[in-house]
């Protein structure tokens, strides 16, 4: 069986069309005031940098000074305290060697950390589809269309990373579907159509050689896999020769819309001066220390006048780097809020621990 006689086996609708594109081709999305025209197939979100009203300047050489920084002395209790946490979480028996323990020498050491966090908000658009069954229609005959920037929305929680996914108000309408041409069912590309395909078994002979028959000759018997037709049915459109269009599901008709993403999202700065090169800077990540000065506006400034220079060092270069990261120039977003807990305490209490004697064995321990 030849190509020739493949193509006479079978009929198909030609009603039905072969299956089209999935994405809408070019032209065939209405444009909508204040968006992108559409382009026509999967082009992705399309940013848009906020209007010049919704973008702070910062004003030059300004600064946050600091107030009087007061550092927290640790008693002999508090390291006593925190040396009988220490030795319960380690050690499983007594604890009376640390509670019986003397001081020699307590020295405090002061760590200080600086964080700043900025929060910020862009908008991105895309086209989106979905199958028309009959739902309300929010399209131009109710009003025109928000720009990015003024379709209203409930801020979240701050210094929270959010995605929130909206429909653009008045963007919708309804076309028939670009992939089936309105006709619901797509032709299957793996039959042609027919509803039947060649017998992979006897290459459509509906024949096959099974071995040696009589006299070593070899046998031709009929296909036990297509019972001698030569053709299968197909399994991918169950015999029909069609599918249903996996667009609109069998609707017809598509609606499009604008789909508007916005996130927030918050970037963070932190910075620990590393004097102390035994004690891994993550162990701070735990430690709840003192937060002696925080500011929180739209935009903060450089700390001045702080006590140890590589913290107001470290917050000049964290302000500069947020307010030129950040910039519609940069990153098409704005900037909600800033804030800086400058310089968040962490005391460490230092000791010495004398020699210690060998408990008797009759000392209760």
């Amino acid at each position: 069986m030849n190509e020739k006689d493949d193509e006479q086996l079978g009929a198909f609708d030609p009603n039905i069309p072969e299956e089209g594109p999935s994405a809408p081709p070019p032209g065939w999305l209405d444009c909508v005031t204040g968006y992108d025209e559409p382009k026509g197939g999967d082009t992705g979100d399309q940013l848009y940098p906020p209007p010049p009203a919704y973008n702070p300047q910062p004003e030059n050489d300004r600064n946050a000074s600091v107030p009087n920084v007061r550092v927290p002395q640790v008693s002999e209790s508090v390291a006593r305290e925190a040396l009988l946490k220490f030795v319960g979480s380690k050690w499983s028996k007594s604890s009376k060697p640390a509670r019986n323990l003397t001081f020699k020498e307590l020295q405090p050491i002061t760590m200080y950390r600086y964080r700043l966090e900025t929060y910020t908000e862009s908008r991105s658009s895309a086209w989106e589809m979905e199958p028309f069954t009959g739902q309300v229609v929010d399209g131009p005959q109710y009003g025109m269309s928000p720009p990015p920037w003024d379709v209203p929305v409930q801020q979240p929680q701050r210094y929270i990373d959010v995605i929130l996914k909206v429909r653009v108000p008045h963007s919708s309408f309804v076309k028939t579907c670009h992939r089936c041409h309105g006709c619901g069912r797509t032709r299957c590309t793996h039959c042609a159509g027919r509803g039947n395909r060649r017998c992979p078994f006897c290459h459509g002979h509906g024949r096959r050689t099974t071995g040696h028959g009589r006299n070593n000759r070899a046998g031709n018997n009929r296909c036990s896999s297509c019972q001698g037709r030569g053709r299968k049915r197909c399994t991918f459109c169950h015999g029909h020769g069609h599918k249903t269009c996996p667009t609109c599901q069998g609707n017809r008709n598509l609606m499009h819309f604008i789909q508007l993403t916005i996130t927030w999202k918050n970037h963070v700065f932190e910075f620990v001066p590393d004097r102390l090169p035994e004690f891994p800077l993550k162990k701070f990540e735990k430690v709840s220390g003192d937060a002696f000065f925080i500011d929180e506006s739209i935009l903060v400034y450089p700390i001045v006048g702080f006590p140890d220079q590589e913290i107001c060092d470290a917050s000049r270069k964290a302000s500069q780097e947020h307010h030129s990261k950040f910039s519609p120039q940069q990153v098409p977003c704005r900037i909600l809020q800033q804030s800086h807990p400058a310089a968040s305490e962490s005391a460490l209490g230092l000791f010495t621990i004398p020699n210690l004697t060998k408990p008797s064995q009759t000392e209760p321990y």
